[in-house]
C-alpha cells in the first residue's frame, strides 16, 4: 500500500488531498486547503504555505507527492508568483525525502475523467465516484485529490521510465 498526497498549488489557496493505493483500489484519507495572508510580503506568504504543508505532510505521512504543473496565463507577474508558490510547495515533500511527481492539468483531467479538456464539474463528479468517502471541502482540495488519483494511475509507468532513464 502506498499513501499519496496530491497538491494543487496556489499562492492564496493551495489544495491538498491524501489517498492510499493498494493495487487498483483507491481509498480516501483526507483533504483540505492551506492559505496565505494576502496582506503580508510575498516571502512571508511563501513561508506560510511551506510551513502549513510541512505540518500536513507530518500529520498524514504520505509516501509520495504529486503536484499539478503551473497553468501559464497572460498575466506574467501572476504566473511568476504562482511558480514561486509551486516551488516552495514542491520543496516541502522533497525536504522530507518524498519523491515528487508533476502532472500537467490536462493529464490530470484525462486520468480522472478520460478527457483532457474536462470541466471542473466533471472532475468533481469522477473524484466522488472514485473516492465515495471524499469530503472535497474546497474546489482546490477536489483538484488536489484529482492530482493524487492521476499519480496513482501513472506512478507504475513513471517509475519504470525513471529506471530505464538511469540505465
Amino acid at each position: 500500500m502506498v499513501r499519496i498526497i496530491g497538491i494543487d498549488p496556489g499562492l492564496r489557496n493551495t489544495g491538498w488531498g491524501v489517498i492510499s493505493q493498494e493495487g487498483t483500489k483507491l481509498t480516501y484519507i483526507a483533504d483540505g486547503a492551506i492559505h496565505s495572508d494576502g496582506d503580508v510580503s510575498l516571502a512571508e506568504r511563501l513561508l506560510q504555505l511551506h510551513a502549513q504543508l510541512i505540518d500536513i505532510l507530518k500529520q498524514f505521512d504520505p509516501d509520495e507527492a504529486a503536484v499539478e504543473e503551473t497553468f501559464v496565463n497572460t498575466d506574467a507577474r501572476a504566473t511568476l508568483k504562482l511558480g514561486q508558490a509551486r516551488g516552495v510547495l514542491m520543496l516541502a515533500p522533497a525536504m522530507l525525502k518524498l519523491p515528487v511527481s508533476e502532472y500537467a492539468p490536462n493529464t490530470v483531467k484525462k486520468a480522472v475523467v478520460g478527457a483532457g479538456h474536462a470541466e471542473k464539474a466533471q472532475v468533481k463528479h469522477m473524484v466522488k465516484l472514485l473516492l465515495p468517502k471524499a469530503t472535497m471541502r474546497t474546489a482546490d482540495s477536489t483538484d488536489a485529490l484529482a492530482v493524487a488519483i492521476c499519480h496513482a494511475h501513472y506512478r507504475g509507468s513513471q517509475r519504470l521510465a525513471d529506471i530505464l532513464a538511469r540505465s
